[in-house]
Formats: structure tokens, sequence, C-alpha cells
């Protein structure tokens, strides 16, 4: 007996099963997934490999999340909808009610947030140190302490943590230390070799690599990370197979961008730093910047990030008059995509801080954050010194 049309519609042949390996890994669209018998399901739902839902793990997704893993050094890794996703995973599995958290004092704005207009609704209180001063992180542990945060590169004066002292004092404390490590990736330092336990990122940036997908990622111990992707099954903060294939994807080419642009972003900021309408350049590639020694001795050699903070002189006026003479360089947030991007900060990624708190933090009221991407350097240099002129 012939199937009628809707059922053949739905219940179709398909391909053959694959006897070659094909060099991109496929895309794994489906949402569940058929089980020989029940007996099988019932094992997989318990917990023995197999795949059932992709809210709870989706192959493309885990393939993703391995490969960020392997990169990095780790024993696991877990995929995530974003990289605020990827902080929330992780900060719910290692706080509970009246946790305390140690974070820097840059920490990023979204993590900020995250802890201030979040967390602290639950009885999670913060304690934001100067990093510079490693008394200072040991002075802000408390009984209640729960871990340690912190950013290989703060965004946007690109402050280098001292991974090894941090993972000192906190280690010593019985705290684990989270790294944030977005603004290096692991073509620039792999935190769990300076003694991280858990590496998060946002994988829309460094690690897609092409401003086309947004994800994120954290990578570690199995155990820790197993906290972890509990908290995101839970939570729903899954990464969709479509977005973990464009970022598998922007992991083959990852240290070849990753060099390029951090050699293009140290020839800018030299070249911004001797023109006279600037203020200060904030780059750890350049001497005269706070933490170039450790950026020395923690990041792999030349790369120093492809970030930059330039400080016109002039005030707010000077900094959105600045932005809006670019004609190459994108005005657009996000980073570490293909193509250069500009933003001013007081108006844009840290406008909920007040003047006096991005005072603290290193910020200008003028400052523009620049993300190098894979341009010419002398059209990327010639564009900036054209907005410049004249301010």
């Amino acid at each position: 007996m012939t199937p009628g049309e809707h059922t053949r519609a739905v219940h179709h042949r398909t391909a053959e099963p694959l006897l070659q390996r094909p060099l991109t890994p496929p895309v794994h669209r489906s949402t569940t997934f058929a089980f020989s018998s029940a007996q099988e399901m019932a094992e997989v739902f318990a917990g023995a490999p197999g795949w059932s839902y992709s809210r709870t793990d989706n192959p493309t997704a885990v393939g993703f999340a391995r490969a960020v893993a392997d990169l990095e050094g780790a024993e696991a890794g877990d995929a995530q909808s974003s990289g605020t996703a990827a902080a929330t995973a992780v900060l719910l599995a290692l706080t509970e009610a009246g946790s305390h958290v140690v974070a820097p004092r840059e920490v990023y704005g979204g993590t900020w947030a995250l802890l201030v207009h979040q967390l602290a609704r639950f009885g999670v209180t913060t304690t934001f140190a100067d990093y510079a001063d490693p008394e200072a992180v040991r002075a802000a542990l408390t009984p209640r302490t729960a871990l340690v945060w912190a950013e290989v590169l703060s965004n946007p004066t690109m402050a280098v943590a001292d991974l090894p002292a941090l993972a000192v004092t906190a280690h010593e404390a019985g705290l684990p230390l989270v790294v944030d490590a977005t603004f290096a990736s692991p073509a620039m330092c792999r935190p769990l070799e300076h003694g991280a336990d858990l590496v998060v990122h946002s994988a829309t940036k460094y690690l897609g690599g092409h401003s086309d997908a947004t994800g994120g990622v954290v990578v570690g111990g199995a155990e820790l990370v197993a906290r972890v992707r509990r908290v995101r099954v839970d939570t729903g903060a899954a990464l969709a197979p479509d977005e973990a294939a464009l970022m598998l994807r922007g992991l083959h080419t990852l240290p070849l961008r990753v060099a390029r642009q951090c050699a293009t972003a140290l020839e800018v900021a030299r070249a911004l730093e001797a023109h006279p309408a600037v203020e200060r350049v904030d780059h750890p590639g350049l001497a005269s910047h706070r933490d170039h020694a450790v950026a020395v001795r923690l990041l792999d050699e030349g790369r120093y990030g492809a970030v930059l903070m330039v400080t016109p002189r002039g005030g707010r006026e000077a900094g959105l008059a600045m932005v809006d003479r670019l004609q190459l360089v994108a005005r657009a947030t996000s980073l570490g995509g293909t193509a250069s991007k500009a933003v001013h900060i007081a108006t844009t990624t840290h406008r909920q801080l007040s003047p006096e708190a991005r005072a603290a933090g290193g910020i200008g009221e003028s400052s523009v954050r620049l993300s190098v991407g894979l341009e010419d350097p002398a059209d990327l240099v010639a564009d900036l010194v054209r907005a410049l002129d004249g301010l």
C-alpha cells in the first residue's frame, strides 16, 4: 500500500549514510532527534551519550564548544547563545544568595550591569577593585566571596590583567579565577595556562570573526563546565546550530586574522599617538601603556590586541566630531570582525556610567574605541588622521 501524500511529504527518503568525511562539519538544524527504541530514549534522557533536544545539546553547537576547548587547552566547553549568556551562566553556577564577587574596576559594561542590576537583586554583592594593585584584589576578598572575575584585556582602556598573580590570590583563598578572554581570543592568550579555572568568550567577536553570528562559549575543567552547562540548559540559552556553524568557520582563520589585526592596530596606535590632536592612545603594545610590561610577559609575541582607545583633545564634542569625520572606518559597535569600527564611548558602550565612573576607569569624555579589522594599515591611518585633522 502506497502511503498518502501527507505521509510521503513528511517521511521521505534521505541520502545514503556518509562514507566519506566532509571537510566542513554538517549543520544539524533539527530541534529534536528520533530513537530506535523506547529503551534507548530512556537511556539518553538519563545521561547516556546521544542527542534528544537541541535546547539541551545540539551536535553542531557541541562541536563548536569542543573546538574552542581544544584551542584553549581546556578539558571541556559549553556553547551559549551570546557572550552575556555565557557570563550569566558562569555567575549563576558559582554564586548563591549572599555570595560576593570580586571584579575589576574596568569590567565590561554588560558584566557590570549583570552584577549590579540583576544578581544584586538576589543578594549577590560585588567589589570592583583596582586590578593594577594586587593588594587591592586581596583586600577585596571576604568570607562570602565565591569567585574572582578578570578580563585579559579590559574594554576599552585595554588594561592587561596579571593573570598568574590573580590566580595565586584566588587559589590561596580557595576560589576559582574566571577570565573573560573576549578581547584576546586563544590566538593571543590562553588563560588556563596562567592559572585560570574558567574562560568566557563572546564568540560574536574574534572567534566568529565576520560580524554575522552571535554566540558565547565557556571552557575549563569538566566539573566546572558541567555546572555551567546545567544553568544553560535550565535557562534556555542554547546556541543555534547555524550560528555555531558560522563560528566554526571563523575558527579556521582565527590565528591568521588576529595576527594581522594586532599588527595593524599597533601600527595605527603608533601613528595616532604622534598626532597633535590626540591627548592619549591606550594600547598595550605601546611603551607608554601602563601595562605594557605585563602584556609583553602574558600575550603571544607581537599580538597585543586589535582594539585601541583614542582620546582626542577638546572634550566630548571632539570625540563625536572625530567619529563623524571617518569615511572608511564604520560607525558601529562590537569588535573582532573583518571591518574596522569606531564608537564614541561615553554616548554608546559606557553611557550607563556617570562621568565620574568613566573617569575612574580611565575613559575620557572624548574617548573613541577603535576596533581594527583587515583593511590595509595605510588606508586606516589616512582615514583616522583625516578625521583628527582640524579638531
